[in-house]
């Protein structure tokens, strides 16, 4: 089954033209597994130890302790180690690493995840913290009950989960968290597959209006969330221009200055920039410093932006 030829119309005007070929062969051929050492429950050492017993060839990343990828062939072979089965590795998309390394959440501090389900960034945080105040949210049920078991077998039993409309949560909490993650719900476009029809089955431009649509009304409540001075990541697992660059930009134009952007803290071989403009629509230069990563056999499609608080925004009204 064929991607939509719409959706490839507006992938070749999205991504320079010597990535598109790249991205195209990233969402046809065998994508790879990637993993990370899931640090509440085992250390690099030990993982990789159970990977040679087994025999598995692995790839390290050089950009995060611990994580690594394998062929296609070999996804079953780790699943089926007793280091998978016992939570010391967590599987998770190379792309979907980046945004709380962008973070950089230190232990002590008041960190929230606006839109946490299934868990693989809370946990991934709460790696990183081992103590502090991490707090989960998710508006969905099914969702909120699956996070709440990914946090549990996994070692993370400590973070605060919510079910709540992330949208609301800055009237409880005004300008308190030191740093926020919003990996907002999305088209999903990073993850479409010829292989997973269902991947891109609902996609439209209309679907796409209604993400942004919702992802503006998160944004806004996470700068509202976070006290002056901290740090936001806004990232999302889709391409479109409308879900990434048009959102930080309206944000940065709502707040003014108090509100600025920074460079990521790396750079992958998969990124590329953003767009200055889509449509009729000229975005703020400061959207520039965020990142799009490009589908591979590795990496799925992702965009992350840093943003910091200045100053307080509690003057803006919603």
């Amino acid at each position: 089954m064929a991607l939509p030829s719409t959706f490839l119309e507006r992938l070749r005007r999205i991504l320079p033209e010597d990535r598109f070929e790249a991205a195209l062969h990233g969402m046809t051929a065998p994508r790879a597994t990637s993993f990370r050492v899931n640090p509440l429950r085992a250390d690099a050492a030990r993982v990789d130890q159970a990977l040679d017993a087994a025999q598995i060839p692995f790839h390290r990343v050089d950009w995060l302790d611990g994580a690594g990828w394998i062929e296609p062939a070999w996804r079953e072979a780790l699943m089926a180690l007793p280091a998978y089965a016992d939570r010391w590795i967590y599987v998770q998309n190379l792309s979907s690493m980046l945004p709380p390394i962008a973070l950089a959440p230190r232990p002590g501090e008041r960190v929230l995840d606006l839109a946490a389900a299934p868990g693989s960034k809370t946990l991934q945080i709460a790696g990183m913290m081992r103590d502090g105040e991490l707090a989960a949210v998710e508006a969905v049920k099914h969702r909120f009950m699956r996070l709440k078991r990914n946090l549990s077998e996994h070692g993370a039993e400590w973070v605060r989960t919510f079910l709540q409309d992330g949208t609301r949560v800055w009237k409880y909490r005004p300008e308190y968290f030191d740093r926020v993650l919003l990996d907002a719900p999305c088209s999903s476009e990073g993850r479409f597959h010829v292989d997973d029809p269902e991947s891109f089955a609902y996609w439209s431009e209309r679907k796409i209006a209604e993400m942004e649509r919702k992802q503006r009304q998160l944004l806004f409540s996470a700068i509202q969330c976070l006290r002056p001075g901290g740090i936001l990541v806004y990232s999302t697992c889709s391409l479109a221009p409308e879900e990434n660059e048009a959102v930080v930009d309206r944000m940065l134009r709502r707040f003014g200055d108090a509100l600025t952007t920074e460079a990521l803290p790396f750079e992958t071989p998969e990124m590329t920039e953003p767009l200055p403009a889509w449509g009729k629509r000229t975005f703020d230069p400061a959207v520039a410093a965020g990142r799009r990563v490009v589908p591979t056999e590795r990496t799925e499609g992702f965009y992350l932006c840093v943003i910091r608080k200045r100053e307080s925004t509690m003057g803006t009204k919603d």
